[in-house]
C-alpha cells in the first residue's frame, strides 16, 4: 500500500507565522512532478507540536485538496494524549486521505502495555490505516517489536515508521509481523540499508529538497538495482547528514527556501532559524549533493 520515497513535508510559513498556503500548494506540485510516492502532511517535520489544531486539520486537507488524487496523502496524528490522537483520526474520517501516521506518545514515557493500549484504542476508532512511528531520540520511548507484533493483528494497523536506525529491527519485525506488514523507514542515513534488509520505502526529510533524487534512489533499491542506489546515496549522504545538523525541520526548512520551494523558511518558538554556522554546513552538503550549484 505505501512504500517508495514518501515525503515527511515541511510546513511553509510566512514571515508573520501564519502557514503560507500558496507554498503549500507549490509543494504539492513539486512532489507529484518528482514522482513522490506520497505526502506525509502535518507529521513532526510538518511541525505538527505547534500548529492549532484547526490549522493541523486545514494544512491536512488543502494537501489533499491541492494533490487532487495525484498522490496519496498521509495525515500526521500522533499525540501524547490517546483522547488527542483519536480525535484527529476521527477528524479525517472520510477526507480522502490515504492514511494516519502516529507518533508514539513523547514525554508520558508509557510502558510497553501501554503503547499497546494507546494505539489500540486509536485503531479500533477509525478505520483508516494506521501506520505507527517509532522514534525514540524524540519522544523518550522506544516501541519494542514485540509491541508491534501485537498491534500488527489489528486490521487496519498496517505498517511502521522505524527511525530507530536499527537495521536489524527489519528482519526481525518481518519474522514476527510478516511480509505483509509495511516497514518504512525514518532515517535518511540508513534508509537505503533498509531497504536493501527487506524494506518497503522511506519517509525521508531529505526528500523536501532533493525529491527526484530520493525516487529515482528507491525505485532502483526496490527493484533490486542497489548499485545504482548506492551511488545517488553517496551523493546524497551530505543532506542526510547535515538536514540534522540543529533540530528537525530547522535546516530543511532553510534549504527549502534557499532552493526557492518556499517564500520563507520561518519556524514558529520554540524553534528558532538555522544559525550561520550551520547554514554554511548546509549550504555545502546542497552544494556535495549537487542540489545547490
Amino acid at each position: 500500500m505505501f512504500s517508495g520515497s514518501m515525503v515527511a513535508l515541511v510546513t511553509p510559513l510566512d514571515d508573520t507565522g501564519e502557514v503560507d498556503y500558496a507554498s503549500l500548494a507549490s509543494l504539492v506540485e513539486y512532489h507529484i512532478a518528482a514522482g513522490t510516492d506520497a505526502i506525509v502532511a502535518v507529521g513532526t517535520t510538518g511541525e505538527s507540536a505547534t500548529l492549532t489544531v484547526d490549522e493541523h486539520v486545514k494544512v491536512v486537507l488543502k494537501t489533499i485538496e491541492y494533490a487532487k488524487g495525484r498522490i496519496p496523502v498521509i495525515a500526521g496524528t500522533g499525540a501524547n494524549a490517546t483522547h488527542e490522537a483519536i480525535t484527529f483520526s476521527k477528524l479525517f474520517s472520510g477526507s480522502g486521505v490515504a492514511g494516519c501516521l502516529t507518533v508514539t506518545p513523547y514525554y508520558n514515557k508509557p510502558t510497553q502495555e501501554g503503547l499497546y493500549q494507546h494505539f489500540k484504542a486509536i485503531a479500533a476508532a477509525t478505520d483508516i490505516p494506521q501506520i505507527l512511528y517509532n522514534v525514540p531520540s524524540r519522544t523518550g520511548v522506544d516501541m519494542l517489536p514485540e509491541t508491534v507484533a501485537r498491534l500488527a493483528k489489528l486490521d487496519n494497523i498496517v505498517g511502521i515508521k522505524d527511525a530507530t536506525a536499527d537495521l536489524s529491527r527489519v528482519k526481525k519485525t518481518r519474522e514476527l509481523c510478516g511480509e505483509d506488514f509495511i516497514q518504512l523507514s525514518g532515517d535518511d542515513a540508513t534508509g537505503l540499508d533498509f531497504v536493501v534488509e527487506g524494506g518497503h520505502g522511506v519517509i525521508s526529510v531529505t526528500a523536501n529538497v532533493a525529491a527526484a533524487e530520493m525516487v529515482t534512489m528507491y525505485k532502483l533499491a526496490l527493484s533490486g538495482q542497489f548499485d545504482a542506489a548506492r551511488e545517488i546515496n553517496e551523493r546524497l549522504m551530505p543532506l542526510h547528514e547535515q538536514l540534522f545538523v540543529e533540530s528537525n525541520p530547522i535546516p530543511v526548512k532553510w534549504a527549502a527556501h534557499q532552493l526557492g520551494l518556499i517564500k520563507h523558511g520561518t519556524l514558529r518558538l520554540p524553534l528558532t532559524e538555522l544559525s550561520e554556522p550551520a547554514q554554511q554546513v548546509v549550504s555545502e552538503a546542497l552544494k556535495d549533493a549537487n542540489v545547490l550549484l
